[in-house]
């Protein structure tokens, strides 16, 4: 976050109408980096390497250091991550996999696509990760595996759940899209990043996430080596050696000039996290008197890195608020504003009248302020004063 001089009150609130407040601001974030990313992007083109460049191995090596992580197969995207996981673990049509039914459509996506059964449970009210209780409600003689969401930029509570896939022998995806860099502690002390606790990591290079690329771009992470191969070869037309092919795979690839850029902004990923949470606490210290919502809450053992702020607005008047932010120059997202089981595409995987209580609420009141790298106290300022303005 960055500060700015104080001004008077009406020049301030003056000045900010005059510019645009983004939701992101990724124009910013690039213009300090521009001279050593359009540097980078040069010495791929001097190259020609375009695909299976240089770039790549060393980005997967570097993402691993920063991870203590064993493992990391770059891929083209966080949902082919999704799906490349899914089939290293070679489950069956029919095989039950639970995920949390408030989170983005990918995460459901790719099961239905490999003709899994999708099992959405309910999340936590606080944290918006999947519930443990809703996980142990949902196990069945064919539950293979589980995906907890690290959403809005929180790890889900890793110890107990790993305790429990371990009892009941199943596989645990951790989609980490929205939280690189978040950390688990354990009971003993131990901390482990987002990502790296369960059988497979995945992530997502999506521009707007904490670690963000110029495009599409995803990654895979495992500590364990048999995996790790055959995440690879999956992830290349199910090769290891060229044109001989041991298994049915699929073309995921990280271009080299995105694993380039990649290369670039890896090393500033602690400081783009460290300005995240910076506008998060001002949020919670400026809104915490706010009468009509409820600020995120996060356990002491998972803090956010705050890749979303969001609010929860109480007696359904989010929408109002909403817009009322809009007319003031302040946009807003909804994330999200439908459960996956009311989606239309996964109709036929639950039954008729199926319903989470938490989810419902969640959808039905969630809503997300501006969050970026490149925020300043003078657009925080604006954005809370406004926000404390609003009545009913």
């Amino acid at each position: 976050m960055r500060k700015t001089e104080p001004v008077p009150e009406r020049s301030r609130r003056a000045n900010i109408l005059l510019k645009k407040i983004d939701m992101v601001d990724l124009l910013s974030q690039h213009k300090k980096l521009e001279q050593p990313i359009l540097s980078a992007i040069q010495r791929v083109i001097n190259s020609s390497a375009f695909i299976k460049g240089e770039e790549v191995a060393i980005f997967e090596k570097k993402l691993a250091e920063f991870l203590q992580a064993d493992y990391v197969i770059a891929c083209a995207n966080g949902t082919d991550a999704l799906q490349i996981a899914l089939m290293a673990l070679e489950l069956k049509p029919g095989d039950e996999v639970i995920l949390p039914a408030f989170t983005y459509v990918a995460t459901a996506e790719v099961i239905a696509l490999l003709g899994l059964q999708p099992v959405m449970v309910d999340v936590d009210e606080n944290t918006f990760n999947i519930s443990l209780s809703g996980i142990i409600n949902a196990i069945t003689s064919r539950t293979r595996a589980i995906i907890p969401v690290h959403l809005f930029g929180q790890c889900a509570d890793m110890e107990p759940l790993m305790k429990l896939a371990e009892a009941h022998q199943l596989f645990v995806i951790e989609d980490n899209a929205q939280s690189l860099g978040a950390t688990c502690r354990f009971l003993d002390g131990t901390i482990k990043k987002a990502g790296t606790i369960g059988h497979i990591g995945c992530t997502s290079f999506f521009p707007t996430k904490n670690l963000g690329c110029m495009g599409d771009g995803g990654a895979i992470m495992t500590n364990l080596p048999a995996l790790a191969e055959k995440i690879r070869m999956i992830a290349n037309h199910g090769q290891k050696k060229k044109y001989y092919h041991e298994v049915v795979g699929c073309n995921s690839r990280l271009d080299t000039l995105q694993a380039a850029i990649l290369n670039v902004k890896l090393p500033h990923l602690d400081t783009y996290l460290e300005a995240r949470k910076a506008v998060g606490a001002f949020y919670q210290k400026a809104l915490k008197n706010f009468e009509y919502a409820i600020l995120p809450s996060y356990l002491p053992a998972t803090p956010t890195t705050c890749n979303q702020f969001t609010l929860k607005i109480k007696d359904g008047i989010r929408d109002r608020l909403k817009e009322y932010l809009a007319e003031k120059g302040i946009p807003t997202m909804i994330y999200y504003p439908l459960p996956l089981y009311k989606q239309q595409a996964f109709s036929k995987y639950v039954p008729v009248g199926f319903s989470l209580q938490v989810t419902e609420k969640l959808c039905e009141s969630v809503l997300a302020l501006p969050i970026h790298t490149e925020m300043t106290e003078e657009e925080l300022s604006y954005i809370c004063e406004t926000i404390l303005d609003f009545r009913n």
